[in-house]
C-alpha cells in the first residue's frame, strides 16, 4: 500500500503542444518519475484508465475533448482506489477557470509555465485518500 505522502512514481502528461509536453516530461524524469505522454484527451483517458498514474498534468486547452471534460471522465472511470491526483495545466488563470477546474474534479491548478520548485511540490504531494490530501494538494498546486 503506497505511503500517504511521497514522490509520485508515475506521471502522465496530457498536452497537445509537443515542446511543452517534452520539456515537462524531461523535468519530471529528472526527478525520478516514470513519465507517459498523450497529445489529446482521448489518448490521455485511455492511458490513465489502463494503468492509473500517481499524477496527471492535464492541459485545459486541448483540441477536441478539453481538459475539463477529460478530468470529469477520469473521475468517473478511474477506480476509487487509484492513487491519482489531477492537476490542471494551463495559461487560463482567471478565478472562473479555477472554479471550473475544481468543479471538474482537479486536485490542483498549475499556471504555465510551471517552475521546477512547484513541480517538485506537486510530485511530493499527498496521495488521494490521505487525510487532508485535497487541501494539501491545493495549497501545493494553486497559484493565487
Amino acid at each position: 500500500m503506497p505511503a500517504a505522502v511521497g514522490l509520485a512514481r508515475r506521471a502522465l502528461i496530457v498536452e497537445d503542444n509537443q515542446d511543452v509536453g517534452d520539456s515537462l516530461a524531461a523535468l519530471i524524469a529528472m526527478m525520478g518519475c516514470e513519465v507517459q505522454q498523450a497529445r489529446n484527451g482521448a489518448a490521455g483517458i485511455a492511458l490513465a484508465v489502463t494503468d492509473p498514474p500517481d499524477v496527471v498534468l492535464l492541459d485545459i486547452g486541448l483540441p477536441g475533448l478539453d481538459g475539463y471534460e477529460v478530468a470529469r471522465r477520469l473521475r468517473q472511470q478511474l477506480p476509487a482506489s487509484a492513487p491519482t491526483r489531477l492537476y490542471a495545466l494551463t495559461g487560463y488563470t482567471q478565478p472562473e477557470d479555477r472554479r471550473r477546474a475544481t468543479a471538474a474534479g482537479f486536485d490542483g491548478f498549475l499556471a504555465k509555465p510551471v517552475d521546477m520548485a512547484t513541480l517538485g511540490v506537486v510530485l511530493q504531494g499527498p496521495r488521494p485518500g490521505a487525510e487532508g490530501s485535497r487541501a494539501g494538494s491545493e495549497r501545493a498546486g494553486y497559484r493565487q
